[in-house]
């Protein structure tokens, strides 16, 4: 019998979810007992389905301890509400078994394959996957023995694992939710996390082409740095670079493949850097 406080302290909402917890049980019961006389395939059929559908509630249950983790909590419930109706169509009514403790297990280690294989953003090695979940546990088991965070050092103890692989473990934590570029950082800069990140300088790169180009081209010919200036400074076509020197399209096509040719050659490198029409 409940002390008087206990029943004080219920709301509603907790009288309700007692009550349908209540008659949820009361009905896997049911189910089961039925399952255990029945056989006649298509009953078996009916009373399977509705063994899941009634004890779909577990089912998230066990999803609602993996949201926020960075898969979907749709895409887990269809992994869970799988793994329950493959439950409730093996489970052996005459083994002797609660369906909860048989299909809890079997939902949980579903919920988590589908992490291992399908949830990160960045796949670590198996490895450091396995090593990562029992590493959660030792961290919380190691901080209430020693009232403070547990060193890599004694993690590694605990776990009986080399700690190297223990802060590749670590350092792989956030390859489920990798953190947004959008992130502020800092209170007072107001800059974002990407914003931050250096990107590549193409000023840069250009000035580094051209300080390596530079004695190069003008080793060429007076016509030939005409050309390249009309290609690639005035942004003329060879249609209208064979305009304006008098020559026709193709010649100008041939011109720039052998003024191509000898930058290259003189360079000492391979590759070319094409034409444009």
């Amino acid at each position: 019998m409940n002390p008087p406080s206990a029943v004080l302290s219920r709301t509603p909402h907790d009288t309700h979810r007692a009550d349908e917890r209540y008659g949820r049980t009361e009905r896997t019961r049911e189910l089961v007992a039925r399952l255990a006389y029945c056989v006649d395939d298509d009953e078996r059929h009916e009373l399977t389905n509705e063994l899941a559908a009634v004890n779909m509630p577990v089912a998230d249950s066990v999803v609602s301890r993996y949201r926020s983790r960075g898969v979907a909590t749709e895409d887990l419930q269809q992994v869970a509400y799988l793994a329950l109706t493959k439950a409730a169509r093996r489970f052996d009514p005459e083994a002797g078994h609660d369906f909860l403790s048989f299909c809890v297990p079997t939902i949980r280690g579903e919920v988590r394959r589908y992490f291992r294989d399908k949830g990160w953003m960045v796949r670590p090695p198996r490895r450091i996957q396995e090593l990562q979940a029992r590493l959660s546990q030792a961290q919380r088991d190691l901080a209430i023995t020693l009232g403070r965070p547990a060193t890599v050092d004694e993690l590694s103890e605990h776990l009986d694992e080399q700690p190297a692989d223990v802060r590749e473990a670590l350092d792989g934590h956030g390859c489920f939710t990798p953190t947004s570029l959008d992130k502020p950082v800092g209170e007072e800069q107001g800059a974002s996390l990407g914003e931050l990140i250096g990107d590549e300088d193409r000023d840069q790169s250009a000035a580094e082409a051209r300080v390596v180009l530079a004695p190069v081209v003008r080793r060429l010919s007076e016509r030939d740095r005409r050309i390249l200036e009309l290609r690639f400074f005035e942004g003329l076509t060879q249609r209208e670079i064979a305009e304006d020197l008098g020559v026709t399209q193709m010649q100008v096509s041939r011109l720039l493949t052998r003024i191509f040719r000898d930058i290259r050659q003189d360079l000492g490198s391979v590759g070319d850097p094409g034409v444009r029409d």
